[in-house]
C-alpha cells in the first residue's frame, strides 16, 4: 500500500441559511442566500461517524431572519451575532477539517449532501467573499436524496424529505430536524442504512462552474445513462440548434444513434428525442435548457435505454405535442383573418 496516497473520507454537511425578509426584490443579487450554519459529520469507508463540524456563521448581508428561518431553526439574530463567526473563517476551518483524517493525516473528501443545492449555494457565500475556490472541476459529490430515490422511489418524480426517508430505514430522531449538524448526521445515517454500494457509481454533478468552451465541455457515463453538459450559448436557439449538443450517442457503446424521434419540446424547457442502437435498442434524450448567472444559456443531456412502455410513452408525448401546436397555429390563422376582415 502507497502511504503517501491520501485517504478517501465522506463529508456528508448540510447548511441552513438565510435570506431577505422582503423577499427576493429586495435580496443581494450575488447573495440571495446568506448562509448563517454549516454542519457536518465525517464518515470513514465503511460509512461509520469518525467527526463532526459545527459552527455557527455571524450574519453581515442581511439584518433580519427570514420568518421562515426563525420557525424551521429556532434561533434568532442575537444569538447568531453572539455565537457565530464570520463566514470566511469558518469556511476556511470547514476546508481544513475536511482535508483531515481523525488522526490528523492529510485525506480526499468526498462530499455528500441531501439534494443538489448545498454547495452551489457553498461557493456562492465563497466568491462573494473573495474567497479562493478550492473544489475541482468537474465537481462531482454524492446527492444522498437521489440516491435514495434510486433505491427506494425509483417510478416517484417526487423526492422525499430527509425525515421521511429516515422513519422509512427505522432511524429514530433523538433531536430535531433543520440545524445544519443533526441532518448532517441523520444523513450519514441514511447512508449506513441504506446499500450505498449499490448506487455508489451515480455521482451526481455541481453546475456552479458551466463550460466556457468546448474544451471544457463535460462527458460523463454511468451504468444505465450517459450526461452531457454544454458550454454556454447567447440564446437558446443557440444552444438546441448546435450539433453536438442534439447528437444521439448510445451511453453502452457510444454509437452516433439514427433519431426515430428527432427533437421536440412542448415547453421550451425540456426537448425529447427517441434513437435506435442496433446493439442496445431504443435510447431516450432528454435535454434540459438552463440559464447561466450571466444570462447565457447552456444544454444538460442525458441518454438511456427505454423499453417499449417508454417508447409509446414518448410517442404519445410528440403525438399531443403536435396536436396543441396544430391547434395553436389554427387559431392563430383564425385570429389574423378577424382581424384582416
Amino acid at each position: 500500500m502507497d502511504m503517501n496516497r491520501k485517504c478517501r473520507q465522506y463529508i456528508v454537511f448540510d447548511l441552513e441559511w438565510n435570506q431577505s425578509s422582503n423577499g427576493l426584490e429586495e435580496a443581494v443579487k450575488r447573495l440571495p442566500f446568506e448562509i448563517i450554519e454549516i454542519g457536518a459529520v465525517k464518515l470513514d469507508q465503511d460509512l461509520k461517524e469518525v467527526g463532526e463540524f459545527s459552527r455557527l456563521v455571524k450574519p453581515s448581508v442581511y439584518g433580519r431572519l427570514h420568518y421562515k428561518v426563525l420557525e424551521i431553526m429556532r434561533i434568532g439574530m442575537e444569538e447568531l451575532r453572539e455565537k457565530g463567526t464570520p463566514f470566511p473563517e469558518v469556511m476556511r476551518d470547514f476546508l481544513n477539517w475536511c482535508g483531515k483524517t481523525g488522526n490528523g493525516e492529510s485525506a480526499e473528501p468526498v462530499f455528500c449532501t441531501w439534494g443538489n443545492m448545498d454547495l452551489t449555494e457553498l461557493q456562492k457565500n465563497m466568491a462573494y467573499y473573495g474567497m479562493e475556490n478550492p473544489f475541482p472541476y468537474p465537481f462531482l459529490y454524492y446527492d444522498v436524496q437521489k440516491l435514495f430515490n434510486l433505491l427506494y422511489e425509483e417510478n416517484s418524480k417526487n423526492k422525499l424529505p430527509l425525515d421521511h426517508a429516515s422513519e422509512l430505514l427505522g432511524i429514530v430522531p433523538d433531536k430535531p430536524f433543520h440545524r445544519a449538524a443533526d441532518d448532517a448526521r441523520y444523513t450519514g445515517m441514511v447512508m449506513e442504512k441504506m446499500n450505498f454500494s449499490a448506487v455508489k457509481d451515480y455521482l451526481s454533478l455541481d453546475y456552479y462552474h458551466i463550460p466556457e468552451n468546448a474544451e471544457e465541455e463535460i462527458s460523463l457515463v454511468f451504468p444505465n445513462y450517459s450526461k452531457y453538459v454544454s458550454r454556454k450559448f447567447e440564446t437558446r436557439e443557440d444552444t438546441i440548434g448546435d450539433k453536438t449538443v442534439t447528437d444521439m450517442i448510445c451511453c453502452k457503446c457510444s454509437r452516433m444513434l439514427h433519431k426515430k424521434i428527432r427533437w421536440f419540446s412542448s415547453n421550451q424547457r425540456n426537448y425529447y428525442c427517441l434513437a435506435w442502437c442496433p446493439e442496445h435498442g431504443f435510447m431516450r434524450g432528454k435535454i434540459r435548457i438552463k440559464h447561466a448567472p450571466d444570462g447565457k444559456c447552456f444544454a444538460i443531456k442525458t441518454i438511456k435505454p427505454v423499453g417499449e412502455e417508454g417508447v409509446k410513452k414518448l410517442e404519445e408525448k410528440k403525438e399531443e405535442t403536435t396536436l396543441k401546436r396544430n391547434l395553436k397555429n389554427r387559431l392563430k390563422r383564425t385570429r389574423e383573418k378577424k382581424r384582416d376582415g
